[in-house]
């Protein structure tokens, strides 16, 4: 009898250690990489505006002007909703993986601390996109393909201005920057360390700024990337948020003093 209790034993540990770990543990590997590829293309920008332009064109809205500009009241409208939809759905994703909002966007730096760094880095990136954009035009003035930039045409008077800094301070400054965290987070996980996330995210950033012209694309990521950095040390996106909503502003004033 207790020959029998001795073999068995080993059978009933192996079944109920050694079998239940190795069945959780060895399907992680192959999912995990393709989870997260697949939210980070979900959460790209690309599909969300994609399913919100269907949306508002079938409800009658129209993208472009008779004149052929873009519709201020349909890149309003769009920019919103895009935000409102890609933020509440990475917060969807993190949670989903068990994982902390506050962990994954804010760290655990003092925020008042992270949001006067970010204050502080206005002026620089203001600077150092200027800088870019004026070395670009005279080394290739062929990139400066778009004479004028569209969403200059859509600032005509202060009220413009005053409705569009809402639009870059939450679709620019909040959304996007909640967009880069959660990606470098995913490719700090899962796809190949945080480092190639910036600098992936920096280059889908900059083409998503192309109808403003090739320098102006070339100019918005590397601003991505100095965002992205910023993202990489300090593990939140406080400072960058105000950093990029910042800058948004200061070009609206730009745009303004312009006309």
């Amino acid at each position: 009898m207790y020959e029998h209790a001795a073999d068995a034993e080993p059978a009933r540990l192996d079944d109920s250690i050694l079998g239940p770990v190795a069945a959780a543990e060895e399907p992680a590997p192959a999912r995990a990489p393709a989870g997260a590829l697949f939210e980070v293309i979900l959460c790209s920008g690309y599909p969300t505006q994609l399913v919100l332009v269907v949306i508002l064109t079938s409800l009658g809205m129209s993208i472009r002007t008779p004149s052929g500009g873009l519709d201020p009241a349909f890149v309003f409208v769009l920019s919103l909703l895009d935000a409102v939809f890609l933020v509440s759905l990475i917060v969807y994703l993190i949670r989903a993986r068990g994982e902390r909002v506050r962990d994954v966007l804010l760290g655990h730096r003092p925020v008042l601390r992270e949001a006067l760094l970010g204050v502080t880095l206005v002026p620089i990136v203001f600077v150092a996109a200027v800088l870019l954009l004026g070395l670009l035009l005279t080394l290739a003035p062929g990139l400066h393909n778009v004479p004028r930039n569209p969403l200059e045409a859509m600032v005509q008077t202060p009220r413009d201005a005053i409705i569009f800094s809402l639009v870059v301070m939450l679709s620019g400054g909040l959304r996007e920057e909640v967009q880069r965290g959660f990606i470098v987070h995913r490719f700090d996980q899962h796809l190949g360390g945080a480092a190639v996330g910036v600098a992936a995210y920096s280059v889908a950033f900059g083409l998503g700024h192309v109808e403003q012209g090739w320098d102006a694309a070339l100019a918005t990521g590397l601003l991505g990337a100095i965002w992205g950095v910023i993202y990489l040390l300090r593990r939140s996106i406080v400072a960058p948020v105000v950093s990029h909503a910042g800058f948004n502003i200061l070009q609206l004033i730009k745009f303004l003093s312009l006309r």
